[in-house]
């Protein structure tokens, strides 16, 4: 297995920004919050129905299901986040460990040509 510690640094600060971004951008149903805590949408499916619009519940529901979907795609990117910061710090210590364990008696590395021996 090949990892390139550069591949999942970026992967993963990738996912921080989306995170970052989906969680300021993407909440409609706080956006516009008045003194109760409901956001502008909330407050018009509210409003709508009052007036007997069955609109209003409509909204309400697609408010519910959105604010559900942005939450699960936030969880999704915070995980993918960790983990690709976990494996990058796992990977590099499991380098670390292999090539301090690979070494000459006089101390210097084996090359990758003595390696290949044993693989054989």
């Amino acid at each position: 297995m090949v990892v390139h510690q550069d591949d999942l640094g970026e992967v993963g600060h990738e996912a921080f920004l989306l995170h970052g971004q989906l969680q300021k951008q993407a909440d409609i149903a706080g956006a516009g919050a008045d003194g109760s805590g409901n956001g502008s949408t909330m407050q018009a499916a509210a409003s709508l129905k009052t007036a007997g619009f069955s609109l209003g519940g409509e909204l309400e529901t697609a408010v519910s299901v959105w604010t559900s979907q942005v939450k699960t795609v936030l969880q999704a990117c915070a995980h993918i986040s960790n983990h690709l910061d976990y494996s990058k710090k796992a990977h590099a210590a499991d380098d670390e460990a292999i090539a301090a364990s690979l070494r000459n008696r006089d101390g210097s590395a084996v090359s990758v040509s003595r390696i290949d021996e044993y693989l054989k």
